[in-house]
C-alpha cells in the first residue's frame, strides 16, 4: 500500500471547504428555540435528480430539533453477535441514540437564483403527516441550464403562519449539452454506522465537500438494515436506520449543498444478496423497496436513468435489486439482474448517445475480481455470469475506449481492466477504513490499482490543448489521493 501521502488535518478541511460556503453565502440551519413547539428538520433537506431544468428538493419534518444523542445505544454489528441472540430494542424507537422521529405539519420552498431569495418563488405550504415519515418531496421544473439556485425550506405547525425552522441550500442544474463545461464529481457506497469513525459521520463527507463537486452519486449500501443492530426487522426500523444516518452532521450539510444521485443496493433495500420476495422479520422486500423511495430525493424519477453534463461527459445509472432473479437459480440465459427492459433500454441509449466519454455508475461489478467464494450475486462473479459475459461484450463491441464503469458494494478500491473484454472499472471502496476488507487480495490479471481501504472516487472532465480529458481519482478517507488514472481524446 502506498504511503507517501499528507494527510489532510481538520483545519485543511475547514480552510478548503470555507470559501465554498462563504460564497454561497447560506446559513445551514435558522432554527427555533429548542423548548419551541416545532416541527423542526433535524434531519436536513436533499437535492436530487438534477437536470438542465429540473430539481428534486427532499424535506422532513421532526419532532424534535436535533436527533437524540442521548438515547439507548445498541452497539455493534451482527457479526459481533455469532452464536448469540441479536439484540432487540426494549424502548420504544424514538429513545434509541440517533432517533429523528417525524412530525405532523407543514412545509414549503422558497428558491431562487440570488443567495438572499430576493428573487424566490414560493410553493404553496404542503401538509406532511408522520404516517409519511415528515416527508415531502418538491419537484421544482423549469430551471434555467447551469445556473446555481439558492433555497429555503420552512417548517410551520400551521399553514400560513411563520416558520417554526428555515434550512438553507443549494444546488447547479446541469450546463447545456453542447457546453463545453469542466465537471467534477464523486462517488461513495457502503457507510456502516458503527464504523462511521467519528461521532459527526464519515470523513469522506467534508473531504469529498472540499473538491466543491457539481454532484455526487451515493452508489448503494447507505445503510445496513441487517447488519448494523438493531436489524431492522419492521418498517419502523428500517426508517430509524434512515433517520439516524443522514442527522449526523456531517452527512446533513453535504446533502444540503450537494446534488446527489441515489442508488440502492441489497442492505439498503432488505438484506445481504437480497432479491424481490423475500422477507426480514415483518419487513419485506417490497416495503425496502418502497422505504428508499421515500428517503431518496427522486420523486417520481425513474430506478434507471441517465443524465447528460455538457457536451463531454453522460452518465447512466442502472438498478441492481427490482428486476433480479433468485441468487440460487441456474445461471443461464433468462437469469438476469438488469431485467429485460432495463437492459433494452441501457444498450439503445448508450448506442445512442454522442457525449466524449460515457461512464455507467452501478451499484455492483461488472469487472471485479470478485472473491471465488461465497458470493453468487453479481456479474463479476459465476452466479450472473451468463448475463455478465454477454454484456460484457457488448460494451466491448459498441463502446470502445470512451466507456467506463464506476461500481460500489466491494470494500476495497481498485481499478480493473477485464483481461478479455478490456473494460475499465473502478470500486470506489468502502466510505471508512473500518469498513474496509474483503478483497480477494491483488490480482496482476485485473488490477492496475488495489487497495484495501476506505474513500471515494472522483471523476473530472476538461478540455485542454484540443482534447477532452478525463481523470479518476481513487482518495482515501481525508482526501488524499492514492490513485489517478487519465485519458484523453483530440476533438
Amino acid at each position: 500500500m502506498n504511503t507517501d501521502f499528507t494527510p489532510l488535518t481538520r483545519r485543511d478541511f475547514l480552510n478548503r471547504s470555507g470559501s465554498l460556503v462563504a460564497a454561497s453565502s447560506i446559513s445551514p440551519l435558522v432554527a427555533a428555540d429548542a423548548t419551541e413547539p416545532g416541527p423542526h428538520q433535524a434531519t436536513g433537506v436533499r437535492i436530487g435528480e438534477v437536470t438542465e431544468n429540473s430539481a428534486v428538493v427532499w424535506t422532513r419534518l421532526t419532532r424534535h430539533p436535533e436527533r437524540n444523542t442521548r438515547g439507548v445505544v445498541i452497539p455493534g454489528r451482527m457479526d459481533d453477535y455469532r452464536g448469540r441472540a441479536l439484540p432487540v430494542p426494549t424502548v420504544p424507537v424514538d429513545q434509541l441514540e440517533g432517533a429523528c422521529p417525524p412530525a405532523a405539519g407543514f412545509v414549503r420552498l422558497r428558491y431562487g437564483r440570488d443567495a438572499s431569495l430576493a428573487d424566490a418563488k414560493t410553493t404553496e405550504w404542503m401538509k406532511v403527516t408522520e404516517a409519511q415519515d415528515g416527508i415531502r418531496q418538491f419537484p421544482l421544473r423549469g430551471l434555467e441550464q447551469g445556473t446555481v439556485y439558492h433555497f429555503a425550506s420552512e417548517s410551520s405547525a400551521h399553514s400560513g403562519s411563520e416558520p417554526a425552522t428555515v434550512v438553507r441550500g443549494r444546488f447547479r442544474t446541469t450546463p447545456p449539452t453542447d457546453a463545453l463545461a469542466p465537471v467534477l464529481f464523486c462517488v461513495m457506497a457502503c457507510q456502516g454506522y458503527p464504523d462511521r469513525g467519528h461521532p459527526d459521520g464519515h470523513a469522506i463527507y467534508p473531504a469529498m465537500q472540499a473538491l466543491e463537486p457539481d454532484f455526487a452519486c451515493l452508489t448503494g449500501d447507505l445503510v445496513y438494515y441487517d447488519n448494523d443492530m438493531p436489524r431492522a426487522n419492521s418498517p419502523q426500523l428500517a426508517r430509524y436506520h434512515w433517520e439516524r444516518m443522514f442527522s449526523l452532521p456531517r452527512l446533513r450539510d453535504f446533502c444540503r449543498q450537494t446534488a446527489t444521485y441515489w442508488l440502492k443496493d441489497d442492505h439498503d433495500t432488505l438484506d445481504n444478496d437480497s432479491w424481490p420476495g423475500r422477507k426480514m422479520g415483518e419487513l419485506t422486500f417490497e416495503q425496502g423497496q418502497r422505504i428508499f423511495r421515500e428517503q431518496a430525493p427522486m420523486n417520481n424519477s425513474p430506478a434507471f436513468r441517465t443524465v447528460r453534463h455538457g457536451r463531454d461527459l453522460q452518465i447512466w445509472m442502472t438498478e441492481g435489486r427490482d428486476w433480479r432473479s433468485p441468487n440460487k437459480q441456474p445461471d443461464g440465459a433468462d437469469k438476469t439482474i438488469l431485467g429485460p427492459e432495463q437492459k433494452t433500454w441501457l444498450m439503445k441509449t448508450l448506442r445512442e448517445s454522442d457525449a466524449t466519454w460515457k461512464i455507467l455508475v452501478t451499484p455492483t461489478p461488472y469487472v471485479g475480481p470478485d472473491r471465488p467464494t461465497g458470493k453468487s450475486d453479481n456479474h463479476a462473479n459465476q452466479g450472473f455470469q451468463h448475463e455478465g459475459d454477454e454484456l460484457r461484450k457488448w460494451f466491448a463491441e459498441h463502446l470502445g475506449d470512451s466507456f467506463f464503469i464506476i461500481c460500489g458494494d466491494r470494500h476495497w478500491q481498485y481499478h480493473s481492466v477485464h483481461p478479455k473484454a478490456g473494460l475499465h472499472e473502478f470500486s470506489v471502496g468502502a466510505a471508512s477504513d473500518q469498513h474496509a476488507g474483503g478483497s480477494p487480495g491483488h490480482n496482476p490479471e485485473y488490477h492496475r490499482f488495489h487497495r484495501v481501504g476506505g474513500g471515494f472516487l472522483s471523476v473530472q472532465v476538461k478540455r485542454k490543448d484540443g482534447a477532452s480529458h478525463i481523470t479518476f481519482r481513487h482518495h482515501d478517507t481525508t482526501g488524499a489521493v492514492r490513485y489517478e488514472f487519465q485519458k484523453q481524446r483530440t476533438i
